[in-house]
């Protein structure tokens, strides 16, 4: 599980988010990084039974995300997130493409499924497909496993209808989404148990129906 030096370590990089100090605790950072990857190392299996298409030979180390961040289009020159990232896809944590994600940093714990901000293409895919088959998409996102655990992110949306859709689309608000997604909050506290790998097994198999939506959306 996730140790509590863990998540004081991200609580210290928020608070000196300097190269100096991380370079002077390089060795914290390892621990930490060590400790993701274990955690990791122990979702992997228990998502490829789920998720058949997730290659369960997959290295613990493909699915955790850089700790340093690309400042180089950025007015925020800070030199290292304040959170650790974990992504789960089938072609890697680069790829474009659904998938799940596990974002641990102190007050902002979730875990996170679907695509997120998908190319023009995909998108128009993802769109067609809801719109063709909204029967079979309501399905998903109301069946008891997903409403009792997931809420659609409305981050990214449209302020008016996609071109082709009314506004008096039934799923308008849907189909406005720019990015799709399920998202599950939890306690700092609960990654700190054994239990959370059971309540992440459960999260999986709720939210995997939904995946499989939406990659079938963009792969056909």
């Amino acid at each position: 599980m996730i140790k509590p030096a863990t998540f004081d370590f991200i609580n210290q990089v928020s608070k000196n988010n300097n190269r100096e100090w991380f370079a002077e605790h390089k060795a914290d950072y390892e621990a930490a990084r060590a400790n993701v990857l274990a955690f990791i190392e122990v979702l992997i299996p228990i998502l490829a039974s789920i998720d058949t298409a997730f290659p369960k030979d997959t290295q613990a180390k493909s699915c955790l995300l850089r700790i340093y961040r690309d400042v180089r289009f950025s007015k925020d020159k800070s030199p290292y997130k304040t959170n650790f990232g974990i992504f789960f896809a089938v072609h890697g944590k680069t790829g474009a493409e659904p998938g799940y994600y596990i974002n641990l940093a102190p007050g902002n714990c979730f875990f996170a499924a679907g695509y997120w901000m998908p190319d023009a293409a995909s998108l128009k895919n993802i769109r067609e497909e809801i719109d063709y088959n909204s029967e079979e998409f309501l399905k998903i996102i109301e069946a008891k496993g997903f409403k009792e655990l997931f809420e659609i992110s409305r981050e990214d949306t449209l302020k008016n209808a996609p071109k082709g859709y009314p506004l008096d689309h039934p799923l308008i608000d849907i189909l406005k989404l720019k990015s799709f997604n399920g998202i599950l909050h939890f306690p700092d506290q609960a990654f700190l148990k054994p239990t959370i790998v059971d309540k992440l097994k459960t999260a999986f198999e709720s939210i995997y129906p939904f995946i499989l939506f939406l990659r079938t959306a963009v792969e056909h």
